[in-house]
């Protein structure tokens, strides 16, 4: 399943990248995140809930922070597992300045959803892939500047 957006952070490019770099707040901003634990330089152990549609269920997982271009882009990939199903993502972030002062963040990638979760439906994750992405972005904007 491919994923792309956009979204605006009210902060310089890098104060953006910083704060999208910083495992406190991916930790915060991360929807269902119980922990996000460092265990090497740009990689994290991950704990959360996912619920999707009428299924919940704790997943372990990691994410690593590649192909680093400060402030402009970095690669985020994802994966994780749990007794619903897999999860593993590969997503391109790119910040740009925009005129008000804040930025603008570009986003592709690929998802691949696997067991339980994968009956409800490409439809169905589709839509809370995309509300997931809204609310990780409506967090890190309310991070301080």
């Amino acid at each position: 399943m491919k994923i792309a957006g956009s979204a605006k952070l009210p902060f310089a490019a890098e104060r953006a990248y910083a704060v999208m770099q910083d495992p406190l707040v991916l930790a915060k901003a991360i929807p269902g995140c119980d922990a996000l634990e460092k265990t090497g330089e740009d990689e994290y152990r991950l704990k959360m809930k996912m619920v999707l549609a009428s299924l919940s269920g704790s997943f372990e997982g990691k994410v690593r922070l590649t192909d680093s271009n400060p402030p402009r882009s970095f690669r985020m990939l994802v994966e994780g597992s749990g007794k619903i199903g897999f999860m593993k993502g590969d997503g391109l972030i790119q910040i740009a300045s925009a005129p008000d002062g804040g930025v603008d963040i570009s986003y592709e990638g690929d998802a691949q959803i696997g067991g339980t979760m994968a009956a409800v439906g490409n439809r169905m994750i589709d839509m809370t892939a995309r509300m997931l992405i809204k609310r990780f972005f409506e967090k890190l904007a309310a991070e301080p500047a």
